[in-house]
């Protein structure tokens, strides 16, 4: 693939990205998303849960960085186990 390509989307049309694989606690479904930061990834996770037929989500976002990806996934997935047991479903409050 050229720069120019590269560059002006080429190449990559038509693929979503893939989503996670969730973690289930307490009936929360987790998708550890750590984003790509200086210095390595930034904690981060969408939480969802089935609540009255409607699926609610909160998206936790850290400012911890951990330079190695796979230890980002594990520890945004113990965040957000974390937030779960403290807040519980009024993590989706507006």
């Amino acid at each position: 693939m050229s720069l120019l390509s590269r560059l002006f989307g080429g190449g990559g049309a038509g693929k979503a990205p893939q989503r996670p694989e969730p973690e289930t606690h307490n009936d929360f479904l987790i998708f550890a998303e750590p984003a790509k930061a200086e210095g390595g990834y930034r904690i981060g996770a969408l939480i969802e849960k089935e609540i009255g037929g409607e699926v609610k989500s909160h998206r936790m976002v850290r400012a911890d960085t951990i330079q190695d990806h796979d230890t980002a996934v594990q520890a945004s997935v113990a965040k957000a186990k974390a937030l779960i047991d403290e807040q519980g479903e009024s993590i989706f409050r507006d």
